[in-house]
């Protein structure tokens, strides 16, 4: 038997293992080491900040409003067609460092045009809403700028889809709710995911 068919067989397998290996120093950085320090600890102190401010507009709206229960308003929450964006990429078990990125920076995006939506809430509550939704964008420039480092962000930045619209003050108001207890959820998952990121 002639031995040429093995010796191309570990030829093509080698060609084969050389090729995968470019592919994979190709593919766009999955791991935690590639994000400085630095980025990781204002990420969650931009979190807890935006966490306060969503407090704070939860707060005003129970006091004021008597809104105090977001589960109550859930039902309503649909009928407004309030969106919630995923975090599925942050999460430690399935933790994919370009996808969280990209999902974080879209979540952030929809909730600065929920809170543009919410616009003329009320005029006690304005300053609470301009506050958060300066921190959301503040935020969201933040994570572009390092997808932009580590060159993994989209050639055109991403804008957020149709936002819903309110109807009334008590619609505003409820979403108001609503939106915050929703951000709030969305910063849990962050915050856990830049935790777990941040660990050496």
């Amino acid at each position: 038997m002639s031995p040429e068919p093995p010796l191309l067989s570990v030829l093509q397998l080698l060609l084969w293992h050389s090729a995968l290996w470019m592919v994979q120093e190709a593919t766009p950085l999955g791991s935690a080491s590639s994000l400085p320090q630095s980025f990781l600890l204002k990420c969650l102190e931009q979190v807890r900040k935006i966490q306060a401010d969503g407090a704070a507009l939860q707060d005003r709206l129970c006091a004021t409003h008597k809104l105090c229960h977001p589960q109550e308003l859930m039902l309503l929450g649909h009928s407004l067609g309030i969106p919630q964006p995923l975090l599925s990429s942050c999460s430690s078990q399935a933790l994919q460092l370009t996808g969280c990125l990209s999902q974080l920076h879209s979540g952030l995006l929809l909730y600065q045009g929920l809170l543009q939506a919410l616009a003329g809430i009320s005029p006690e509550l304005a300053p609470t809403l301009d506050m958060l939704q300066l921190d959301v964008t503040d935020f969201a420039t933040n994570i572009w700028q390092q997808m932009e480092d580590l060159g993994v962000a989209p050639v055109v930045q991403p804008t957020h889809g149709p936002m819903p619209t309110f109807a009334s003050a008590f619609q505003r108001r409820a979403g108001g709710v609503l939106v915050a207890s929703n951000l709030q959820r969305f910063l849990e998952l962050a915050y856990r995911g830049l935790r777990y990121l941040a660990e050496p």
